[in-house]
């Protein structure tokens, strides 16, 4: 089993709030801004039951994320995760995956490398267009490949700036089919996020993400979200993982959750780097192409 992050939390960087309950709309909110931000997280065992329990789980996410609406978003992520399982023997799984998305979300470029106990697995290296009639994708490895999918899909930071948007809005969920160029570069995936009530207060839990405790960051809005991952397909079905986070007004997140089922997986942010944003206008959160 391979072990990796969602790519619609890799985007974030923010601090708790368990608050439910729908959130009141807030009237003419300025387009969300994603903060450029290098996030750690440490990963440990949050929760181990059923058939595929595990002993114990070690690891670290790091995540490079910039850009902006005029030059587009950049993402650099790397994900190590040695799980400990009497059943299964230990494992380490290392992710490696590198993306750019254009500022409209119509375009998208994916490479990822996997390794599974040091031994590499074939890399995917692609790139996709989407309209509101269908999404395009092309393979070059790990062979040359196209196909196309029909319908509106959804690149990884166009879906968050969509969950922020709902968020402000006070919209309680969103359902979206997105792509990420994950696994083989072949799937489509449904996705639906439950959005909590907003908050600003303090986070009450003082030992996790302590990064985000700090300036700005301490008294920002937030708002617990649950985004679960679907197999394409219809009627009821149980989700492929789901995620919990706190997403923060800036696009950044934390107490970040990973449940696979059988356990789930904790990440403590460790280090956060906001470098300043140039070329953007701090009072409105509107970015100047011009500079």
């Amino acid at each position: 089993m391979r072990l990796r992050l969602a790519p619609a939390l890799l985007i974030l960087a923010a601090t708790g709030a368990s608050a439910a309950g729908p959130a009141a709309p807030v009237p003419d909110e300025a387009a969300p801004r994603l903060a450029n931000h290098r996030a750690v997280y440490d990963l440990s065992l949050a929760k181990s039951e059923g058939t595929r329990a595990v002993e114990g789980v070690r690891g670290r996410i790091v995540i490079d994320f910039s850009g902006d609406a005029c030059r587009g978003f950049t993402m650099q992520t790397r994900q190590v995760t040695m799980l400990d399982s009497s059943e299964s023997g230990n494992r380490t799984s290392d992710l490696r995956n590198s993306t750019f998305e254009s500022g409209d979300g119509g375009s998208f470029r994916f490479r990822t490398a996997t390794f599974l106990n040091n031994v590499p697995s074939p890399a995917v290296d692609g790139t996709a267009e989407a309209a509101a009639e269908a999404l395009k994708v092309k393979l070059k490895e790990p062979k040359r490949a196209e196909y196309q999918t029909a319908g509106e899909v959804m690149f990884p930071v166009r879906h968050m700036i969509r969950l922020l948007k709902a968020a402000k809005a006070g919209e309680t969920t969103v359902s979206a089919k997105v792509f990420d160029g994950s696994d083989d570069g072949r799937k489509v995936y449904d996705t639906l996020a439950v959005i909590g009530r907003a908050s600003a207060a303090p986070a009450a839990d003082t030992e996790r993400d302590k990064p985000l405790r700090e300036g700005d960051l301490a008294a920002m809005r937030r708002w617990p979200v649950t985004l679960s991952y679907f197999t394409a397909g219809e009627g009821e079905r149980t989700p492929i993982y789901t995620l919990t986070f706190d997403l923060y007004e800036n696009g950044v997140s934390g107490r970040l959750n990973l449940d696979y089922g059988d356990f789930a997986i904790a990440g403590n942010l460790t280090q956060l780097d906001l470098p300043e944003d140039k070329g953007k206008d701090k009072g409105t959160g509107a970015t100047d192409c011009r500079r």
